[in-house]
């Protein structure tokens, strides 16, 4: 009714935020919209369906967009930034068959076939070798490779044939860890830090570590296993926040596209591990005090922190 009354699609907003409902989307592209410059191509590849990102394409999409300010530009173009946040076979095939270029390289030089490798997408990686976009893989990406793959014993394998692994990896190689753990990939975090990854590396799209990520996707097994070996919820992000400021952001704006959270079993986790004792804001009820600090949390949150701050520590 109100693109038939003259209203306006192009407003840079409408076709962004309609991708959550692609009827919608469909609507606008009916009445004019343009795909180019709104980021609307790679919001829809953070949609689990590729529904979105096909009708984007049959529009007009531009397959091969060069990436914009801020953290997109991190991977660069769509078929890149669909194998970083982990999109399905089907998201790769549509943006292929769209034109993607499958020889596409990050900006630190990282080919979309190697990229897959080390995101442990074995069915991506398929889909590209049928591109022609195979190719092989130096020791350190093989290493890489496995531990994306929870595949411990080609990861231990390659290690004890090259012993200066993890340490020798780049910067690029290291932030895969954190990276993995913003995708929800425990079980590949957990082969990373058993393999001797360093915990406290900075990755994802906020620059956070594995820790933060795991609190954020409300991950308290993660969590657990993390703190266990020596990560700190003192941790930063790219927010200039901790991980306390990480569960406080997620407990009250609850994420979409996390499957099942538990953001009270991280607090119970993070209380056990030597959490300081919070206590309710005088000033304001609906914030607690902790860490000198005044936030704001969920309410089942809020209600954990303050009758857990008393709980016995797992590191007493």
């Amino acid at each position: 009714m109100l693109l038939n009354a003259g209203a306006d699609p192009n407003d840079g907003e409408s076709l962004y935020h309609s991708l959550e409902n692609p009827d919608c989307t469909g609507v606008l592209l009916r009445h004019g919209a343009r795909i180019s410059g709104t980021n609307a191509l790679r919001r829809a590849l953070d949609m689990p369906e590729s529904t979105a990102l096909e009708l984007l394409l049959a529009h007009g999409g531009d397959p091969n967009e060069p990436a914009g300010e801020g953290p997109t530009k991190i991977w660069g173009e769509p078929l890149l930034r669909a194998i970083a946040v982990r999109r399905s076979a089907r998201h790769i095939t549509a943006l292929l068959a769209a034109g993607a270029d499958p020889l596409a390289l990050t900006p630190h030089g990282i080919s979309a076939y190697r990229l897959a490798m080390q995101a442990g997408l074995t069915d991506v990686v398929e889909t590209l070798r049928g591109a022609g976009a195979a190719e092989a893989l130096a020791p350190n990406e093989a290493f890489v490779a496995a531990c994306a793959r929870a595949d411990t014993i080609e990861a231990r394998r390659i290690q004890a044939q090259h012993p200066d692994l993890p340490g020798s990896l780049s910067a690029a190689h290291l932030r895969l860890m954190p990276d993995t753990a913003a995708w929800g990939s425990s079980e590949a975090v957990k082969v990373m830090i058993e393999c001797g990854w360093p915990i406290d590396v900075r990755g994802g799209d906020w620059d956070a570590t594995a820790l933060n990520h795991a609190v954020f996707r409300g991950n308290p097994e993660l969590t657990r296993f993390l703190l266990a070996h020596g990560a700190s919820w003192r941790e930063g992000h790219g927010f200039g926040s901790d991980v306390l400021g990480t569960l406080s952001w997620a407990s009250v704006n609850e994420p979409t596209g996390i499957s099942d959270p538990d953001w009270i079993g991280c607090t119970h986790v993070l209380i056990a591990h030597g959490l300081p004792t919070a206590e309710r804001d005088p000033s304001n009820h609906e914030r607690v005090l902790i860490d000198g600090r005044a936030m704001r949390f969920s309410e089942s949150v809020t209600e954990v922190l303050l009758e857990g701050s008393n709980a016995p520590s797992e590191t007493s």
